[in-house]
């Protein structure tokens, strides 16, 4: 990007942010202006373009509502009669682990141009901070592509990413920035994929300026495979030859091209594997790494403490803040710590409303944002963009190129601060994705707080939990919550995997710890016996590897995965069931409020 692009870039962004109701007011018109006489729109609006009309008569609407409409286009019937004038390119399909099944959400041309310039707004930032990496360096971000699905009507259906991957764009850019030739991004098999990514990327360990994925749990997944493969490795960059396991033809085609035999090489990086210490083997391998990019706030946050112990101090930055229905916030500090970070609201993107939650937001006493309900202002409607009130948490809504019209994206944010006109946030939790046993509900938000809370008793132990998922167990009355638990130690050596070094006392106060930690409902509930006591189940070693590993199976993009913050698959269920060595109840019932 030269000189006058990066600038440009931050002078869009000051722009955006100040004046960002007009900007706001004026991307509702162009939607509604466009899309007034659909089928959707015309039953509520009858060919008008008011802004007051829309928010009176437009419903509220969650994906289930518009469903039947996007079915009928997949299904061959005219986009511009239904829900968008603009002809469709394809679908984007969401990644199908926060809240369930995979959603198809239609792509213009325009939704594309706007996430180029997201992308020009992102890149300029970096540039700031970092200086302007793609000059004679390259990115080893890892990158995973899904198949296109194929639709009735003839377009396709792609995840986000590899919608990305595919364009004229990045391909042009890719050997040039990237360590991952195209075939491995786009190899079918995720393992022959990441072996590939990571073979590549240690041969170009001298020009790897950035290391990185989509999610912080995608990077933490690479280092622990690096672990359990780098003597093969070694042996392939040794010798010249890559595995014969590698079986893909576009990954042995880019070895062919890509592979010699280097000794030193080799020799470099089984002395700093071979180390009886992972902390910051990261910066060991790939020594002129600046940062760290991927996602590491919301559901990621679990990750941090592992990434931070494999990264050596390099910064953890999480650029941007995006869902399958639109690019919608940029970090403007990529160098705050992950617990800190905020992103502001981009309001050329999509028009925003947003409903206010009951119950306030809260910040525990790791600084991260925790909510204590999930239900709305009964008396209040939506909010503009411009109007949301800082320390409030809300649900968002958009309205979008894309045919979504006040739709419920079901995330909850908490407004932090404000850049110009524009608010920043921070990621609370998903609104659907809960526990529940009787009529309490728990939200995703409470069981990051009280994970968060137990996991600092592994410290002393030497133990770090690594991942964990949780489900609400009704097999027996009263109901409990199990919460599974993947642990390791902080060192990396294996002899904590059969857990017969767990200590029960401190199992079970984690246990308790996590009981303490949730909402006043809950533990009213246990002290009431409505809820019978929280269960902590310890999984073997690689077992979420197991888990990613079949939701990859039912068509989510490895890119785009998420360990789900609550199982809601029996199949999923059944993979953790299946690897669990040990279990812990809570000795007591929880402290009560006074």
């Amino acid at each position: 990007m030269a000189t006058n692009d990066y600038e440009s870039g931050l002078k869009m962004l000051e722009e955006l942010t100040t004046d960002a109701q007009q900007i706001q007011d004026q991307l509702l018109g162009e939607i509604l202006s466009k899309n007034a006489e659909t089928e959707y729109l015309q039953g509520f609006l009858h060919g008008q373009t008011d802004k007051q009309l829309f928010k009176k008569n437009v419903p509220i609407v969650t994906y289930e509502h518009l469903k039947p409409y996007i079915d009928r286009i997949v299904n061959g019937e005219a986009s511009s009669d239904l829900l968008l004038v603009e002809p469709l390119i394809g679908f984007s399909l969401s990644s199908g682990t926060s809240g369930g099944l995979p959603k198809l959400i239609p792509t213009t041309a325009e939704s594309a141009h706007i996430t180029a310039t997201f992308n020009k707004l992102y890149r300029s930032l970096m540039i700031k901070h970092f200086g302007d990496i793609n000059q004679a360096s390259k990115r080893m971000e890892l990158m995973f592509a899904k198949p296109d699905v194929e639709t009735p009507s003839g377009l396709k259906a792609s995840a986000v990413s590899t919608r990305a991957f595919k364009g004229s764009s990045f391909k042009a850019i890719l050997p040039k920035l990237y360590t991952s030739p195209f075939e491995t991004i786009f190899c079918p098999d995720t393992k022959q994929s990441m072996y590939c990514q990571i073979l590549f990327g240690l041969i170009q360990r001298d020009e790897a300026v950035m290391i990185g994925s989509i999610f912080a749990s995608t990077v933490v997944r690479s280092i622990k495979f690096l672990e359990n493969n780098w003597k093969e490795l070694c042996s392939n960059i040794k010798t010249g030859q890559i595995s014969e396991w590698i079986t893909d033809s576009g990954c042995r085609n880019a070895a062919s091209l890509m592979l010699k035999p280097n000794l030193e090489l080799a020799d470099l990086i089984e002395d700093v594997c071979s180390c009886k210490s992972w902390e910051g083997i990261i910066r060991k391998l790939w020594p002129k790494t600046k940062y760290i990019g991927t996602v590491c706030t919301g559901a990621m946050l679990q990750y941090t403490a592992e990434l931070e112990f494999y990264c050596g101090g390099l910064p953890l930055v999480s650029g941007f803040y995006a869902c399958s229905e639109g690019a919608v916030g940029i970090n403007l500090e990529p160098l705050c710590k992950p617990s800190d970070v905020s992103y502001t609201f981009l309001p050329n993107t999509v028009y925003y409303e947003f409903l206010s939650i009951k119950e306030d937001c809260v910040t525990d006493s790791q600084n991260q944002v925790q909510l204590n309900a999930m239900s709305h202002h009964e008396d209040t409607g939506p909010v503009d963009l411009v109007n949301v009130k800082l320390g409030q948490c809300y649900e968002v809504l958009v309205t979008s190129s894309m045919g979504l019209y006040r739709y419920r994206v079901g995330d909850i944010i908490k407004v932090t601060g404000f850049h110009n006109n524009t608010p920043q946030f921070q990621f609370v939790g998903r609104q659907n994705v809960a526990l529940g046993v009787d009529m309490e509900r728990t939200s995703e938000a409470d069981i990051l707080k009280a994970v968060a809370e137990a996991k600092a008793l592994l410290d002393p132990l030497g133990l770090i939990l690594t991942e964990y998922t949780s489900d609400g167990d009704t097999s027996s009355t009263p109901g409990h919550y199990v919460i599974f638990w993947e642990i390791k130690p902080k060192e990396g050596n294996n002899n904590n995997k059969n857990g017969k070094e767990l200590d029960p006392k401190v199992m079970e106060q984690c246990c308790s710890k996590m009981e303490d930690s949730l909402h006043f409902t809950y533990r009213m509930y246990r002290k009431e016996n409505m809820i019978a006591a929280l269960e902590i189940r310890v999984v073997k070693q690689g077992t979420f590897e197991s888990l990613m590993d079949y939701f990859v199976t039912k068509g989510a993009s490895l890119s785009q995965y998420k360990t789900p913050i609550c199982i809601k698959s029996k199949e999923a269920l059944n993979i953790l069931d299946s690897r669990v060595i040990a279990k812990f109840f809570s000795p007591r019932t929880p402290i009560q409020d006074n």
